[in-house]
Formats: C-alpha cells, structure tokens, sequence
C-alpha cells in the first residue's frame, strides 16, 4: 500500500526535474543580418564547385588525367581545398573550352536511328530504300 503512494510523488518529482531542465537556457543564440549578395555568393561558390568536381567525375576526363599522369583522387582533393574565387576561375574557364566533345557518338547514334526506322518502314511497305529487304516490287 505504502508503494501505491509514493508512486505519484516519484512521478511528479521526475517531472518537475524534467520541466525545470528543460528551461533552462542552453546557450546563447546569435542573430544576424545575411544579405542577399552573401547567400547568391555562396551559392554560387556551390554551384561552381560542384560543377568542376562533375567534370572530373567525367571518363574522358580521367583519361586524359592518367595521360598527364594525375590521379584523379588527387585531382577531386585539391579542388575541395581551393578557395571560393579559384574555383570560380576554373569554372569560368570550363565555358571557354570548345563545344561538341560527343559529336561523333552523336552523329553515329542518329544515324543509327535513321537506320534502323527506314528499315522497319521498309518491312512495313511504307517505303522501298533497301531492295534486299522487299525485292517484289
């Protein structure tokens, strides 16, 4: 019996500790002003980094790293300890180089489409490109 009463006071005793902890104050908390030019900085510093580890993640990239005798590790690692403005030197670099890196595969995957689209439409008797492929005509 004597349990049953003491099992309330221990209860409230336990949150009366918990509510007086939980109010205490745990820090200070500092507030400040953040400009606009600050946040568009330093997500471009972001986007700019990320942009110049995507083209060091990059196959051909690597190749031509392992020609020059860089490891791209080593590479990836020197680029995350850059500051914000060498970086974006780089990544205004990466505008400059010339466009059309994939050309090739490019040009021979459409071809290849064109190629094999005449094909079914000669099967189909749409058109008559290959006399192989429907020679009654």
């Amino acid at each position: 019996m004597s349990i049953c009463r003491s099992f309330p006071r221990a209860i409230a005793l336990t949150l009366t500790i918990a509510l007086v902890t939980s109010t205490l104050p745990a820090g200070t908390a500092r507030a400040g002003l953040v400009t606009t030019e600050r946040v568009i900085h330093e997500w471009t510093a972001a986007s700019d980094r990320e942009r110049v580890l995507t083209v060091l993640m990059r196959d051909d990239v690597r190749q031509q790293l392992e020609a020059l005798g860089v490891d791209r590790d080593e590479a990836i690692a020197r680029v995350t300890t850059l500051s914000d403005e060498e970086v974006r030197q780089i990544a205004a670099r990466l505008d400059q180089l010339p466009a059309g890196q994939g050309f090739l595969a490019g040009v021979a995957l459409t071809a290849g489409v064109v190629f094999i689209v005449l094909i079914i439409t000669d099967l189909l008797g749409v058109t008559n490109v290959f006399a192989v492929i429907n020679p009654i005509r």
